[in-house]
């Protein structure tokens, strides 16, 4: 299949599962969207469930790709955090099937998918363990750091501040940033009194 014609059906199966949800979207409404017929759909994938698997790698290949070309290492990486944590939220306040995929609603839509949807959430920590060992080497975080376990527990706070967000409409963006800001230097800083 080429390469555009694959672009555009998944273009199409992200914004029909982003709106609709995986139950309610058909191959057909993707179909139509794409201006393809159903079975060139199935060239594209296995299922509709290869085909949602699919749609939410695109973006999140998408994502990680936008979050990589954030890590400077001429930059403290304790900043280069708070700028990928806010780029995140930012992220997944246009691109749904993201979103879902970190808070948690796409292990309902699919269960049995747990471990490649876990796969996926390990994929995305990649930048963030980046990041940790770039503040290694600058000397701005400890050499002892469990880089990986670091890595998940800053990637559930910005969820979580997701979250919370997603209950609390009156959280707006600036509010949100704020909170984001005093998480992460609780987190980076750490609780206990600095030497000195």
């Amino acid at each position: 299949m080429e390469a555009a014609k694959r672009h555009s059906i998944l273009q199409a199966a992200a914004e029909a599962f982003s709106r609709l949800g995986f139950r309610k979207t058909s191959i057909g409404d993707i179909a139509r969207a794409a201006g393809v017929g159903k079975g060139t759909i199935y060239l594209a994938c296995k299922s509709k469930e290869d085909l949602f698997y699919q749609a939410v790698l695109r973006d999140l290949r998408e994502w990680i790709a936008s979050c990589a070309t954030l890590i400077d290492p001429r930059k403290p990486a304790d900043e280069l955090i708070e700028t990928l944590a806010v780029t995140s939220v930012h992220y997944f306040d246009s691109h749904r099937l993201v979103r879902d995929l970190f808070v948690g609603v796409l292990y309902g839509d699919l269960p049995g998918w747990e471990q490649r949807l876990d796969e996926l959430k390990d994929l995305a920590r990649a930048n963030l363990a980046e990041l940790l060992r770039l503040g290694i080497r600058q000397g701005r975080f400890r050499q002892d750091l469990d880089v990986e376990d670091t890595a998940m527990i800053l990637q559930d706070f910005v969820h979580a501040v997701y979250v919370c967000r997603a209950h609390n409409q009156s959280l707006d963006g600036v509010e949100l940033v704020r909170r984001i800001r005093v998480g992460l230097r609780l987190v980076v800083d750490g609780l206990a009194p600095r030497p000195g």
